[in-house]
């Protein structure tokens, strides 16, 4: 392929290709896998394997929409669900690819309920890909203005061994640690301090993390919900907090950590949010994967902008679900695809499918790119006019192998099932 080959001037990583091997893996006496490799720049010819090679997404699922969702406009559409019902769902759709299950502390899974999803994982190899609330829960009246960054020092208190404990799990589990700030941030610009925001909750969650050495915590950015302005509102600003958090650190075994070039702090973008505040999908995704920073991914659907709608996968913006997968698959991204959609009108078990299915078939059209013809589109524009949007139409007629799909007959007994009102 004629490409330009260029000096990357001034680039200094800690780290070269050997991390290509222990991708994807634990780093010895932590909770931390190991995704160096996201951030290397690759010759072509490594980028080619990596799009050519096969791409087993590995899904996991919010056990919080399993069962009755909550709304400020209307009653439940659903009957709630015990954690111990929930968690049976995961075990029947561990038949059909769910790997993992993800759940916020404490109200979803904590200290004396762990042992419940402990038996999952033996019985049906469904793991606890991320545990999240970490950082405060947001429903509670004394949240209301925050809570590790909260103005109030009793709140923040609170909310600082909350965190710990949280991170205590965390460890316990082997899992990533995640931090939606959900009701941290502002009302007004006038008269908030800003430094006083962003120090109070940095300052915290780095102490807690020295508390409990060798996680990782993954920022989950959003503009608003339910904060009128979220803390940090966007994905850059994701990357900034995670700077700044680990420029913290203290604990030796962090600061080891990020001396060999691993992320202590990364981030769990959401499609969902990323479209409410008008972000290109790929573009933010690879932001973040630039930095060795992706620890999850939420997927989803959004319109531009509008209420977090958290609609099925791939019935919104379809083109950016291909996208993001041609992105992940370029940087070497090797953990979880989480699904976080909020299924008011069907059954959890059809929401699930169908974007498992939506995600199958954008990762079909990726497999069928030419993907040399790509990637000479981007080397060679001047000479491929028109040419990768040719490659797109074709990619999408041509057959995509369904038999990762989650039948329609399973799907149509799941939707029989509960279809009575």
């Amino acid at each position: 392929m004629k490409c330009s080959v260029f000096d990357n001037y001034g680039l200094r990583l800690v780290f070269d290709e050997e991390v290509i091997k222990t991708a994807g893996q634990l780093v010895s006496g932590t909770a931390i896998r190991d995704i160096r490799v996201q951030s290397l720049r690759p010759p072509v010819e490594k980028l080619l394997e990596r799009l050519r090679k096969t791409f087993e997404p590995k899904f996991s699922a919010g056990v919080w929409f399993f069962g009755e969702v909550s709304s400020r406009f209307h009653l439940p559409y659903k009957d709630d669900l015990s954690i111990e019902e929930r968690l049976e769902i995961a075990g029947e759709l561990s038949n059909y690819g769910l790997k993992a299950v993800e759940a916020h502390y404490p109200w979803e899974i904590n200290e004396d309920n762990v042992h419940l999803y402990k038996d999952l994982d033996k019985e049906f190899g469904v793991k606890v890909s991320m545990v999240a609330g970490i950082g405060g829960d947001p429903r509670h009246r004394d949240a209301q203005f925050g809570t590790i960054s909260s103005p109030i020092k009793r709140v923040r208190d609170k909310y600082l061994e909350s965190t710990i404990r949280g991170l205590e799990l965390v460890k316990e589990l082997g899992a990533l640690a995640v931090c939606w700030p959900g009701i941290d941030g502002y009302t007004y610009p006038l008269g908030t301090l800003f430094y006083d925001m962003w120090d109070r909750f940095e300052a915290a969650m780095a102490e807690a993390l020295d508390k409990v050495p060798g996680v990782r915590l993954a920022i989950e950015p959003k503009p608003y919900e339910p904060a009128i302005n979220n803390i940090y509102r966007n994905t850059s600003d994701g990357i900034i907090a995670a700077r700044d958090i680990e420029s913290r650190l203290k604990n030796p075994e962090n600061i080891k950590l990020l001396q060999q070039g691993h992320a202590v702090v990364g981030l769990n973008p959401e499609v969902g949010h990323l479209r409410m505040a008008f972000e290109d999908v790929a573009y933010a995704y690879a932001r973040v994967l630039r930095e060795g920073r992706l620890a999850h991914v939420h997927l989803n659907s959004q319109p531009l902008g509008n209420f977090d709608q958290d609609l099925n996968v791939g019935v919104v913006g379809v083109e950016t679900v291909e996208a993001l997968i041609f992105v992940l698959r370029l940087y070497g991204y090797t953990e979880y695809l989480g699904i976080d959609v909020n299924p008011e009108r069907m059954p959890v078990q059809v929401a699930l499918a169908n974007s498992f299915n939506a995600v199958h078939l954008s990762n079909g059209v990726v497999d069928n790119l030419d993907h040399e013809a790509v990637l000479e589109h981007y080397f060679n524009p001047h000479e491929k006019r028109g040419d990768l949007e040719n490659q797109l139409t074709l990619a999408r007629a041509k057959g995509v192998d369904t038999s990762k799909f989650v039948p329609k007959e399973v799907i149509k007994a799941w939707e029989e099932k509960f279809s009575g009102l």
